[in-house]
């Protein structure tokens, strides 16, 4: 795990909560202008960064994550931020979801939460902040497949895209795993997602959310 914060005590912070949990963090620095080459030297499972570092805070953060997936298809990439940034940070998810996540930097504190968030990058899933979800939910958008969905479904969909497994959502939700499961297949068919691989088409489906 390698770790890119400017603010050196979040940094020494993040990286000593990390190593208490057993995470390894062989490098760590305060911008993105080395990150990709680090990346290419430690080769890690995931990459914790800041969206907003030195020398503009503006969007280096996303540029040097869009290079690290592009050169490191293999390396899970979560973005932290101070604020809800869903224009710039659902640009970079519609690309492609699978290994990407995005939490704001009020749950750094829960190691727990910050932990799993970066195991499931580095497997592969999308993880969003629940507050982004509500954000893009709340956003106006164009009519598309999404107005199929029930607001149940809406609801489920939203928590995958959390990256939440069925049997969190399930608890999330106070119903039961199989109801979940129902409400996923009813979501899959309506988003013309049928297909064998459910891995692939739960991607799909929150790529089809968030690009709605």
């Amino acid at each position: 795990m390698i770790v890119a914060e400017d603010s050196a005590l979040l940094r020494q912070g993040v990286v000593r909560l990390l190593t208490d949990a057993g995470i390894e963090v062989p490098a760590q620095l305060g911008d993105a202008q080395r990150l990709p080459e680090l990346v290419a030297e430690h080769r890690p499972d995931a990459v914790l960064l800041d969206i907003r570092m030195p020398p503009t805070h503006t969007d280096e953060g996303l540029l040097a994550a869009a290079r690290i997936r592009a050169e490191h298809p293999g390396t899970g990439v979560l973005l932290l931020s101070q604020y809800v940034e869903t224009t710039d940070t659902v640009r970079a998810l519609a690309e492609d979801p699978r290994g990407f996540g995005y939490l704001l930097k009020e749950r750094v504190a829960d190691i727990d939460e910050l932990a799993g968030a970066l195991k499931r990058v580095a497997a592969g899933e999308s993880v969003l902040d629940p507050e982004v979800v509500s954000r893009l939910l709340a956003t106006p958008r164009a009519p598309g497949p999404l107005d199929e969905l029930t607001a149940r479904e809406r609801e489920v969909l939203g928590l995958m895209a959390q990256g939440r497994s069925n049997d969190a959502i399930a608890s999330g939700l106070v119903i039961g795993a199989k109801t979940v499961e129902t409400h996923v297949r009813n979501i899959f068919a309506k988003l013309a997602l049928e297909t064998d691989l459910q891995d692939h088409r739960r991607v799909r489906a929150v790529l089809t959310y968030l690009r709605a």
